[in-house]
């Protein structure tokens, strides 16, 4: 689908969560009407419990404020956290609440990944930070590198409205997302006004690929350069051809993945990938100061992205991701500075492919892996296939009001008028 360009009257890059944490809380603590917090992660520590203090002051004092955490990636809340803010009015939601078996978590497929807050329609935040401590740099060295963005302008109406959408399932609503053909280009917005975004979701109905797609074109389109920053690169064929296509036609194509991964088989997944790509041009940076957990890029001079996305199996074809697309010059350059700085200084320069046998079983792997990850999101639809839940969460342990939705929740086309 095409995307929906709005205008912006105010980007900003927020780097990690210094930058990050205080500017949401800050916003929380300046509502006067409505919060909206959707998080792949809340864990009960420092950061987890600041923005307990946050949502509990705005609905003591009248906002309407609805939390919703995924299942999978935060299973742990207490009583002591719930008990609070659902006595203030809190509506507290959980995706795809699901019992442990034998202590495992067993709700890892079609997980809700998007990091979204929209305060009173006015304000929005879209990135890939989650609310733990492990985003702060005093958390030591598995402290976590990443990146949100907080907007205001036209672009926060189409946030709103799918993140009020996504709330609130069991109630009718339009389609929030227009119809299109697929584009075969970039849609490159008005360029008399200087800052544009579009917010696209992905999801298991009617947006499966559109975050990819969008990569996708910014990469065919790119005439000069393109930097792709991504914590989780394991993507399918056809855009690691699109990054490959795009050195051999001259195009400046970096990568920054992780050198020090928070999971070790992350770096040997990306790893398989480096002779396909380093054969071409592709210039390829392991950030080795800590683990990377970005998804951003960038194209030309104008293009960017950030968000929830990353650029393997999960993300691209199960988990329910969110990312702004941006039209930008300033942001564009700023996010440049920002990925350089680190590529200088806390960067390994991957420079050589390797050779003899070692490459011979890397490019054997390669075009297996390759095959696999074409037609993954096919054999991902023969998994167990239950209907996700919005659960409402209670002090007893137990989740009650639950209400039945298709797997995309909160995908908010699925009802209509």
């Amino acid at each position: 689908m095409r995307p929906s360009w709005k205008p912006l009257d105010h980007i900003e890059l927020l780097e990690n969560g210094e930058a990050f944490f205080p500017s949401v809380f800050e916003a929380i603590g300046q509502a006067q009407r409505e919060v909206l917090v959707e998080t792949f992660i809340l864990f009960l520590d420092k950061v987890g419990w600041g923005l307990h203090a946050a949502l509990l002051g705005a609905a003591q004092r009248g906002v309407n404020v609805t939390l919703t955490v995924d299942g999978f990636g935060s299973p742990d809340l207490s009583d002591d956290f719930i008990g609070p803010l659902t006595a203030a009015g809190v509506h507290l939601q959980i995706f795809d609440a699901q019992p442990r078996l034998l202590g495992m978590r067993l709700n890892m497929f079609r997980r809700l990944h998007r990091k979204l807050v929209v305060v009173d329609a006015q304000q929005a935040f879209v990135g890939g930070i989650n609310y733990s401590a492990d985003h702060l740099a005093d958390f030591g060295p598995q402290a976590k590198q990443d990146y949100a963005v907080m907007v205001r302008g036209p672009i926060v109406e189409d946030i709103h409205r799918f993140a009020l959408a996504a709330a609130r399932p069991g109630r009718p609503r339009h389609r929030w997302w227009p119809r299109a053909p697929k584009s075969q280009g970039m849609n490159r917005p008005d360029a008399s006004v200087p800052s544009w975004a579009s917010f696209v979701s992905r999801d298991n109905r009617h947006h499966q690929n559109d975050i990819e797609r969008q990569y996708r074109l910014a990469i065919r389109a790119a005439k000069h350069e393109l930097i792709v920053a991504n914590a989780y690169f394991f993507p399918g064929y056809r855009l690691l051809r699109d990054l490959r296509n795009a050195a051999r036609r001259g195009v400046k194509v970096t990568l920054i993945l992780q050198g020090e991964p928070d999971m070790p088989i992350v770096k040997l997944a990306a790893r398989i990938l480096y002779n396909y790509l380093l054969g071409a041009g592709v210039h390829i940076h392991e950030y080795c100061e800590r683990p990377l957990h970005g998804k951003v890029a960038l194209a030309d001079d104008e293009w960017s992205t950030v968000g929830s996305s990353n650029l393997d199996p999960l993300s691209l074809s199960l988990n329910l991701e969110a990312n702004l697309f941006i039209w930008d010059k300033r942001f564009n350059q700023h996010l440049r500075e920002r990925l350089q700085y680190l590529i200088q200084h806390h960067c390994q320069h991957v420079k050589e492919p390797e050779a003899g046998h070692r490459l011979a079983w890397r490019l054997g792997l390669s075009v297996l892996v390759f095959h696999v990850l074409r037609r993954f999101p096919a054999w991902a639809a023969w998994l167990p296939r239950h209907r996700p839940a919005l659960a409402t969460a209670t002090t007893t342990g137990q989740a009650r009001d639950v209400t039945r939705v298709n797997e995309a929740v909160l995908d908010p086309e699925q009802r209509r008028a």
